[in-house]
Parts: C-alpha cells; structure tokens; sequence
C-alpha cells in the first residue's frame, strides 16, 4: 500500500489512547488562566482603546544613536551662496528671517552647524546641506526671482559633489507653501535632490508638485518661539469649561474656498465659530499675543487650505490646546511613519464645511476632547525647533528621516567607474581634478 493510500485508509483514531484525556483538558485550562493571569499583571493596559503609535517616536529616535554625516557647505567657499543667504547686497540679516514661516530655513541650518552629525569632510559625508534664506530675501526684496533662479544655477555648478550624485545626496530647505517652485528651474537642477518643505501639495497654480513623497521630507511649521520655549509662554491654555466658542478660524479669507465657507458659516453661529476676515494690516489684523488669545479659546481649532495645503495653524494648535481640524484634502504632515495623526487631530472633507461639520463637533463630549489633546501634548515637542541632541525635537525627527536615504553609493548619469574603482567624468578625467564650473543638465 502506498503512503497515500495507507493515510487515506487510516481509521480516524487510529491510536489506542484518546487524543485529549481528561488530564489534558485540565492542564490546557490551567495553562490558559495562568497565562490570562500573568499578562493582566504585565500589562494592565493591554485592553486600553488608546493607539500607542503617538509615543513611538520618543522610542525610536530618541533613545537610538544617529550615524549619518552631513557636510555644511560655508557662503565663503562657493561664489554666490552668501547672496542666497543675505541677499544682493548682504543686508538681509539672520534675526530677520527668524520670523514667520521662513524661520525653518534658518533653524535647520544653525542646528546643523552645531550638530555632532556635522562633517567638515567632504569625502566622508553621506550628505550634503545647501543653506540659503531666499524666501526671505525675496520677502525683504534682497532677490528677485530671476536672481534666485540665476544664484541657485550659479552655486550648483560649483559643487562637484552634486554633479557626482546628480544631486541626490543633497538638501535644500524651502520654507513656504510655494516650496521648491521659489527655485523656477528647479525641475531641471535639483529634481533628484532632497527637499525638506511643510508644503506637499502646490498644484493650485501649478502643473505639477515639487513634494516627492519618496525622496523629500516633511518639516515642521515654525511656530512661533514664545509658544514653544521651556517656561512660561505668550499665553497659556484654557481649560475647556472656560473656552467661549466650540470652534475658530483666524486667518484671511484670501478667495479661497474653504475660508470663505466658514466665514459664512461664522454668521449664521456666531455662537459656536469664531471666524473674523483677518486682514495683513490695520485694525483687522490681531497681533501676537492677542491673536493665541483668540486661539486658545475654542474647544476645535480649523485649519482649511489657503494658497497652498499647508498651515502653520495646525501646529500652533497644539500649543493652546486645541483640537486641530485640517480641512485641507491634500495636505501631508511630518514624521507619519511614526505618529498616527488620527490619533492627536481630524481630518475633515473640506467640501462638507457647513453646519454638518458644527454639529459633528458638538457630539463629541468633553472627556474625548481632553484625552485627544493629552495624546496631543506627548508629541507637540516634535513641532519645536531645538537641537537633534534632545531626544525630542523637529531636529531630531528630521534627522531620523534624512538617515533613512542615506545611500551606501551615488551616481549619476555623467558618472562613471574603472576596474580600480576611481570615478571618473565622461571625458575620463578623475574626479578629484573636476574643474570649475561643473556641467550641467
């Protein structure tokens, strides 16, 4: 008899003695209460509703050891790199581009100068950091945009690093929603290059996106440092009994769609919304301290899309404690490999912005609301622009992810290699007597 038929032809209790004895049935149920028993000890919140993914980056990033190796490029040794960084005329100053949203380019740049993952070594790094402030040279008039688009050009063509990786192991900062569109030509020159932006979606005016989910990075917002520093801040969050609205938007309408939605949406419950049309100057306009006011006194705080996806508002919200609303369909957010946003904020369609959205609001209880913003507080030290050396900073997570493309190789398609592994040029010409200017595409 084969195999095969021998099992077919088995009888089903073949053996003499029961497949589950009386002996077994109780030494199995003991070993299931035992078991119940230990994990309820170990692990008394295993049962807990709460999704743990909000405070995995503090386990992740900030208890492992970096090892990538950035190189700083410095204005003085690349004709034109100042010009990106103070303007024309040099008179555009680091204190100015601190505020408002183009304050990242700055941050990133000094935190990156001060950092232990900082190389003065060119052949030894993984990365390389192009600094530049031209968002806000532009801002203060110290560029034009055929200035910066000639500089950007001008500067690239003076690092031989780029031409030798095609610009992939490098980084530029662009600080606003416009992103990498501040460089017109940058889908020519730094299209393989990595791009940290708050902005991932800029399509409204465009033809395409310059955010590539697969190479560029999300950054942070700068929030403004009298909310984020250690100590007392601007202004300090309500409790929610305290709070006058259930929800506010603070910002101008600009045309824009969803903004004009919920202005309007503002009169018809003057009671519930707070949404004033803000305005760039006079009396329309709220200053610092009292514009955290107003934000902080609203159980939600909506975020709608302006010029691009992005808003600041998002992460200002986590510093009055407010629940952040984004009604924005195409906006990214930082660090989403780590930080489950459904957990800390909602995500609303930004065309059903109408009473619907009010009454949704309405129906979630107070107790909900406070566990939403306490996850919040475990995170917001993620927005905060500090040193990578403390386990929770923008710096840090920014770091994380620019470890993540570190690549062991990089070429390009005007790179090439011999037998004895030296790089060479197209007209064969070893790497380390490149001349200046490089080519470019």
């Amino acid at each position: 008899m084969s195999a095969s038929n021998k099992w077919r032809a088995m009888p089903p209790h073949h053996h003499q003695q029961p497949l589950c004895t009386r002996t077994h049935q109780i030494g199995a149920l003991l070993l299931v209460t035992t078991t119940f028993f230990f994990t309820r000890i170990l692990s008394p919140c295993t049962l807990s509703t709460s999704v743990v993914h909000v405070s995995h980056p503090q386990l992740q990033w900030g208890q492992s050891q970096l090892s990538l190796k950035i190189y700083v490029y410095e204005p003085e040794e690349i004709n034109g790199l100042n010009n990106l960084l103070h303007g024309r005329d040099g008179k555009v100053t680091e204190e100015a581009c601190l505020k408002g949203q183009w304050g990242t380019q700055v941050k990133i740049h000094k935190f990156l100068l001060q950092s232990k993952q900082r190389t003065r070594k060119k052949e030894e790094a993984d990365l390389f950091f192009v600094p530049s402030y031209v968002k806000c040279a532009r801002m203060m008039g110290g560029l034009n945009d055929k200035e910066i688009n000639h500089t950007y050009v001008q500067v690239i063509s003076q690092m031989p690093y780029f031409r030798l990786s095609g610009g992939r192991n490098h980084i530029f900062v662009f600080p606003s929603g416009a992103g990498a569109h501040l460089f017109k030509s940058w889908a020519t020159y730094i299209n393989r290059s990595i791009i940290l932006t708050p902005e991932g979606d800029r399509t409204d005016k465009r033809d395409t996106s310059a955010f590539n989910t697969w190479k560029d990075i999300i950054i942070p917002g700068n929030v403004d440092d009298g909310m984020t520093k250690t100590g007392p801040t601007v202004v300090k969050p309500l409790p929610l009994p305290k709070r006058k609205y259930l929800a506010n938007y603070l910002g101008r309408a600009q045309g824009k769609a969803g903004r004009v939605k919920l202005i309007e949406l503002a009169k018809q419950f003057p009671e519930k919304l707070e949404c004033p049309d803000l305005k760039f100057s006079g009396p329309d306009k709220l200053a610092r301290k009292e514009y955290f006011e107003h934000l902080r006194n609203s159980k939600f705080c909506l975020a709608p899309r302006g010029e691009s996806s992005w808003t600041l508002r998002f992460y200002e919200s986590f510093f009055v404690e407010c629940v952040p609303v984004i009604l924005s369909d195409q906006t990214e957010l930082p660090f989403q490999n780590v930080i489950d946003y459904s957990q800390i904020s909602i995500k609303w369609p930004s065309s059903r912005i109408g009473p619907e959205l009010l009454q949704y609001l309405e129906s979630i209880p107070d107790e909900e609301i406070e566990r939403i913003i306490a996850r919040g507080r475990e995170v917001r030290c993620w927005w905060v622009y500090a040193s990578d050396s403390e386990p929770c900073s923008a710096m840090r997570g920014i770091m994380w992810e620019l470890q993540r493309k570190v690549r062991q190789f990089h070429h390009s398609a005007e790179t090439f290699w011999l037998h004895n592994g030296s790089i060479v040029n197209r007209n064969l010409v070893q790497f380390s007597k490149w001349e200046l200017p490089v080519p470019l595409p």
